[in-house]
């Protein structure tokens, strides 16, 4: 029968505290409203959590083949996750996907596309609302 060490407990402890991150993330793709806010809640699941499950792995296993393997993914979710999900939020609003209508304020949208991109309650783009204003 082997022992079970303390660093063996420390690393049940990340990977537990890792499918936590990575259960949140979940339920944060189901209840969100719009792209923008499901890419951030996956986005984080996947760097927090995978990563802390990936560090867990590595705690436990020792820098064994598998420990090293885990490291090198995690490293690699590290680079990889947040530049994904830019270039996914970044596309999604330039292809014209609105922000949700209680998104407070759109920089990007206001600065590079002309007005923001974020629904009114009549389904159609505040930026028409904001220039009938203006115009007025």
């Amino acid at each position: 029968m082997t022992e079970v060490t303390v660093i063996d407990v420390i690393g049940y402890i990340v990977i537990f505290v890792g499918v936590v991150f990575d259960l949140l993330g979940a339920i944060g793709l189901v209840r969100f409203p719009d792209v923008y806010n499901r890419l951030q809640s996956a986005t984080k699941s996947v760097t927090l959590g995978t990563f802390g499950i990936m560090i867990g792995i590595l705690i436990v296993t020792g820098f064994t083949p598998l420990g090293i393997k885990a490291l090198i993914c995690g490293v690699f979710l590290l680079l990889t996750a947040p530049v994904s999900a830019h270039a996914l939020s970044r596309g999604s609003l330039r292809f014209g996907a609105k922000m949700w209508k209680g998104t407070v304020i759109d920089a990007y949208g206001k600065d590079k596309l002309g007005g923001p991109q974020i629904e009114s309650e009549e389904g159609e783009a505040k930026e028409s609302k904001e220039k009938e204003d203006e115009v007025a």
